[in-house]
């Protein structure tokens, strides 16, 4: 994971629609859902659920396989993993060393 496949992911999930769609794929486990059950489930049509499915696809945060007929999508959890371990990997280990050694955001505190 780096920071423009953070994005990337982050991005497409803003989106309430789409936040909708990967929690339900989740929900649904490594099974997945048919795109007419999550049609279902959300209540949109068949045309905006495939732009939205097309977004997630992009980004890796679902995986479609065709089976007969059906049209079958998985969350992606390692993606998920994979971006939740990358925006919190630092936590708690305070603001890097400055280079030139000079905090001007301290320096503001402490004019205040």
């Amino acid at each position: 994971m780096n920071n423009e496949l953070a994005a990337s992911c982050l991005a497409e999930l803003g989106n309430p629609t789409r936040i909708h769609i990967f929690r339900l794929l989740v929900r649904a486990g490594d099974g997945g859902a048919t795109v007419g059950n999550i049609q279902r489930h959300l209540g949109i049509p068949g045309s905006t659920l495939s732009h939205h499915l097309a977004h997630l696809t992009r980004a890796g945060l679902i995986e479609q396989r065709r089976e007969g007929r059906s049209l079958w999508c998985t969350a992606q959890h390692s993606v998920m993993n994979s971006l939740i371990e990358y925006l919190t990997s630092e936590c708690c280990m305070g603001l890097p060393t400055i280079a030139s050694g000079h905090d001007s955001d301290h320096d503001n505190e402490e004019a205040a």
